[in-house]
């Protein structure tokens, strides 16, 4: 079962057949412009159509969730359906709300100051998980928000897990994803 943010943005009518092709740039909408946590949350969508996406949203789940900072600062790991590790923290301050990203499961550098080097390389992640990333912190935002910090992502930066420009092509789509969607 594909996820939503596995699709090219252009390809999103295939997760709404037998409805008009609006619901497709609908679906955009909710996706890359103004992400939320579940889809029962769409509500220009009808019943059936967020019905058909609950559990197709997201590339996948939340499997821990840590607080640190009096709650300025999120880490999050989410495990991937094919068991794949990927982290994401979200970090924030007076005047910025910066999110940390990954774009590998794994890393193969093997940095020795650095722990996910030593756990070694899994995959990379594709432009859909790398992307799913950022909407996921901004839906968690405009959901919960940050004590003393913007209410929206100010800085994306590719570090946590993996080496970025080891998945150029994946990187590249993800940033043409959130910028251009």
């Amino acid at each position: 079962m594909t996820s939503a943010y596995q699709m090219h943005p252009d390809e999103l009518g295939r997760l709404a057949p037998g409805h008009p092709r609006y619901r497709a740039e609908q679906l955009r909408q909710w996706l890359y412009e103004n992400p939320v946590l579940a889809a029962t949350a769409m509500t220009n969508l009808p019943g059936d159509l967020r019905e058909s996406l609950h559990g197709r949203l997201w590339p996948f789940s939340v499997e821990i969730q840590q607080s640190a900072d009096d709650g300025r600062t999120r880490k999050w790991l989410f495990r991937a359906p094919d068991g794949a590790s990927i982290e994401a923290v979200l970090m924030g301050y007076p005047r910025r709300t910066t999110l940390c990203i990954s774009s590998q499961a794994g890393c193969a550098m093997a940095c020795t100051f650095c722990a996910t080097g030593q756990f070694g390389f899994e995959r990379h992640l594709s432009a859909g998980e790398i992307t799913a990333q950022v909407a996921f912190a901004r839906a968690f935002l405009t959901e919960f928000g940050l004590p003393n910090s913007p209410p929206r992502l100010t800085n994306v930066v590719f570090m946590g897990m993996g080496e970025p420009l080891h998945n150029y092509r994946h990187v590249v789509d993800a940033i043409r994803r959130l910028v251009h969607p």
